[in-house]
């Protein structure tokens, strides 16, 4: 049985006062809680903060990721994070692929499936992002730019190693634009990625296979959206700053 995972992406935010105020009070809320055994959450902050989130993360509240990761063993590559470091700082997983990092930093499916097996080498499980952009998805080419995505990016993986990845999908033209992907888009893309890794890999090895929502998750629409068959969580950008915003989809579930 999949995962429901709701994972939380500060992205470039914070500064070290402000994390450790949200880092306490979000401990502080999971406490209250009793999360179903089948669901995990996850908290990405800036690398600076990783050992911080560390010492408060506790695998009954929440487990910690990193937001990228080189696709380099090691050596001279200065400003970059390798996998045995983040492996070494006993993080337990890393983003790849965001759409941030493929518009801002030219990150390519190839270099994705690199970073990809850097993590898988050294037991960290990574959190792969797809999606589409607003040019992409009204010029109705949306399908065929994830199947690309996820095929370049995943398709050189074996059976057991694809089974320890999370896929994000992320309709980037709904992050922080004003517009708003239905459940039914949401779900629609969702089983077509669902549909793709079934066709490599079978339909028993696909359901086990986590599929999370990147695009605009918030309180209000959590609950909608993880009621869709294909939608295992949640990869939260803004709602993941303030504490009671981020709880609110944690216990949509």
């Amino acid at each position: 049985m999949r995962k429901h995972i709701v994972a939380g992406n500060w992205k470039m935010n914070l500064t070290f006062n402000e994390a450790d105020e949200l880092l306490d009070e979000l401990m502080s809320e999971l406490e209250k809680v009793e999360l179903p055994r089948d669901e995990q959450v996850v908290v990405c902050p800036p690398f600076p903060y990783i050992e911080m989130a560390s010492d408060y993360a506790n695998d009954s509240y929440f487990q910690v990721g990193a937001q990228n990761v080189s696709d380099k063993d090691k050596g001279a590559y200065t400003g970059e994070v390798s996998a045995e470091m983040l492996e070494s700082c006993e993080i337990d997983w890393c983003i790849v692929g965001h759409s941030e990092r493929r518009a801002y930093y030219g990150e390519t499916d190839e270099l994705v499936a690199a970073k990809v097996d850097q993590l898988l080498k050294h037991d960290l499980k990574p959190i792969v992002c797809v999606g589409e952009v607003l040019e992409e998805r009204e010029a109705g080419r949306q399908f065929d730019v994830v199947k690309t995505q996820v095929e370049k990016g995943l398709f050189h993986l074996d059976t057991e190693n694809i089974k320890k990845i999370v896929i994000a999908y992320e309709p980037v033209w709904a992050i922080g634009t004003g517009k708003t992907a239905t459940p039914e888009q949401a779900q629609e893309i969702h089983a077509h990625i669902r549909s793709l890794l079934a066709a490599k890999y079978g339909k028993e090895v696909t359901d086990e296979i986590s599929i999370l929502y990147g695009g605009s998750c918030k309180p209000g629409n959590a609950k909608e959206l993880f009621a869709c068959p294909d939608i295992d969580g949640g990869l939260i950008g803004g709602a993941s700053l303030k504490a009671a915003d981020f709880m609110g989809i944690v216990t949509a579930f």
